[in-house]
């Protein structure tokens, strides 16, 4: 975990309950799911199969383990877990190359917070390799603190990413807006005490107490977030 830690409260919104911005990285940033799944399908050509459509559902916004394991099983592949997530790493940073494309509204919602001092955390359930590379898409400015989901004991949907972020950033869980985009990072988020905004990338999450959930990065902005906060979402 890299962190440029704030005092604790020095830069929280004044008159708003919002402490933090915590912010998933594949899928709810920046437009990686379909370059996972291409890897996965790349990575398992090499080893002599054909994975099916249907369990690109299963594997998304999960932690590698999860779906590297799940992968090798369905497949009978002969390769263990450890290479495997080599394999996978290797083949998704050679198609995701200099830059990738952001959501549409990241940008826009990334700058806001640093405008307004609003500190925010990336907590991914990428490893730190894949972490680095995409913060040059990113931005390393835009963050005070990035989690790697191969530098906790349990990754999403344990709820320890998200309670580490908060606690790093000096602010309470229930203090703290989670955006996020599949149903792993939603349990983990909310299971952490976390508002959470969902933002659906490939499989349809229903709305639900302390859940708001939302079309397109485009509809939250701060102000949202703030309001998300005291209730009025």
């Amino acid at each position: 975990m890299t962190s440029t830690v704030p005092a604790a409260g020095t830069r929280t919104a004044e008159g708003s309950a919002l402490q933090a911005v915590l912010l998933d990285m594949d899928g709810t940033l920046v437009d990686t799911e379909g370059f996972w799944w291409d890897a996965e399908v790349a990575a398992f050509a090499q080893l002599g199969h054909t994975l099916d459509e249907s369990w690109r559902h299963v594997v998304v916004g999960g932690p590698m383990t999860r779906s590297a394991g799940f992968l090798i099983e369905a497949t009978g592949a002969d390769i263990t877990l450890a290479e495997l997530t080599v394999l996978l790493n290797d083949t998704f940073e050679e198609r995701i190359g200099c830059s990738l494309p952001l959501m549409p509204g990241a940008s826009r919602l990334l700058a806001q917070l640093v405008a307004h001092d609003v500190p925010a955390a990336l907590v991914s359930a990428s490893h730190r390799r894949i972490i680095d590379r995409v913060l040059d898409s990113l931005g390393r400015q835009h963050f005070a603190l990035t989690v790697a989901g191969d530098e906790v004991a349990r990754t999403k949907p344990h709820p320890e990413p998200y309670l580490l972020a908060a606690e790093g950033l000096g602010a309470q869980p229930g203090r703290c807006a989670v955006v996020e985009d599949t149903a792993t990072g939603v349990a983990a988020a909310e299971a952490a005490g976390c508002r959470v905004v969902a933002v659906p990338s490939v499989a349809p999450i229903p709305p639900a107490a302390g859940r708001t959930v939302v079309d397109s990065l485009e509809e939250v902005d701060l102000p949202f977030l703030r309001n998300l906060m005291t209730g009025m979402h």
